[in-house]
């Protein structure tokens, strides 16, 4: 593993003579870039810290228990080493996000797939996940777009969750989850099979080199609805861009008015226009070299299976767990974690079929 430690304590001293200039607010977007920057540079440094002094006391402790023969010790020394186990991983796993845009947070989209109520019940449960989830990891949440569905759950959901690395853990998340269960609306109890598809993108702050004709979309605006802010419902102030030599639609109901709304599905467009400018270069790249990939966020990547038994398996890393509960209350760190070790290795598709 390698943290850069030297490289990290160096850029902090940087930063903290550059705040020290008189005209460092001179630019508030710059500053605060920097600022977030510093920060998080002091995070790495402080968790690094804890991991040592952790290693320090577990030292201590074993010491202590071979000298004084003390068995009570070991108690206290197993819930030492676990502590250390998951701050190492967590700092294992954070060396895997050097991605352009993982430091970034992350726009998730959830739309329910064909099989009405049973799918937006899906929807609602997996919106019920990520959220969780966020807030285990001390992320925020805000919601972008929401369509209740006809009858319950959720039709389509767009949230943005802001927190360091937000885009580079959520990206694992690109592509359909498949639900198996006894469908709770089926009055027959018979098992039920239900698909939603998950888009992820980051949220990038800064302007995108792409350009975006006036010809090819079309804006709509159309009355909030459902989930969301103070103003929703009240006016026509939701925006629906489409890009018609791509098929994207992006839509953004929450800000606080229609002219934010519409810079905020612009700046939605170009990400994922850039996002498949990138796509669209690595299958180039792969032609070249002779490979055969698949588009990832096409395809079923994950289940969930409630019955006849139990089990969340992700058919990319061969991932499983047979507590569905667990990661239904947004439990998600092993299948992200399994997730960023596979990408870090080439990501390779497994020799899984795919059928489970």
């Amino acid at each position: 593993m390698h943290f850069d430690l030297a490289n990290k304590s160096k850029r902090i001293e940087e930063l903290e003579r550059e705040m020290e200039a008189p005209d460092f607010w001179d630019d508030v977007e710059i500053s605060q870039q920097k600022m977030k920057t510093l920060k998080s540079l002091k995070d790495d440094l402080e968790t690094y810290q804890e991991l040592e002094m952790c290693y320090e006391d577990i030292e201590t402790l074993v010491q202590m228990a071979e000298e004084e023969n003390d068995a009570s010790l070991l108690a206290e020394i197993e819930e030492a080493k676990n502590s250390y186990e998951k701050t190492y991983e967590g700092i294992r796993i954070k060396t895997l996000l050097s991605g352009e845009f993982d430091a970034d947070a992350a726009i998730v989209s959830l739309n329910a797939g064909a099989g009405g109520t049973e799918s937006c019940d899906w929807a609602s449960m997996l919106y019920r996940m990520y959220t969780r989830w966020a807030n285990a990891k001390g992320f925020s949440v805000d919601v972008l777009d929401f369509h209740e569905g006809d009858e319950a759950g959720i039709k389509s959901v767009t949230f943005q969750v802001n927190g360091e690395n937000a885009y580079g853990y959520l990206k694992s998340e690109k592509g359909v989850h498949r639900l198996v269960r006894i469908s709770p609306f089926n009055a027959a109890g018979k098992r039920q099979t239900s698909f939603v598809s998950c888009d992820v993108m980051p949220d990038i702050e800064e302007d995108i080199d792409i350009e975006v004709k006036d010809e090819d979309i079309r804006i709509d605006t159309y009355r909030s609805s459902g989930a969301g802010g103070q103003h929703i419902n009240k006016t026509s102030s939701a925006i629906r861009i489409t890009h018609f030599p791509t098929g994207i639609v992006v839509t953004c109901q929450n800000e606080r008015s229609q002219h934010m709304n519409k810079d905020k599905a612009m700046q939605m467009l170009k990400s994922k226009l850039l996002m498949l400018r990138q796509q669209e270069n690595e299958q180039k790249e792969a032609e070249i070299r002779g490979e055969v990939t698949e588009i990832g966020w096409g395809n079923q990547i994950r289940s969930y299976v409630m019955q006849p038994y139990t089990m969340v398996k992700d058919r990319r890393t061969s991932c499983e767990t047979g507590n569905v509960d667990a990661v239904l209350d947004g439990e998600l760190d092993p299948f992200i974690n399994a997730y960023l070790k596979w990408l870090s290795q080439g990501g390779n598709e497994s020799e899984d079929d795919g059928a489970f």
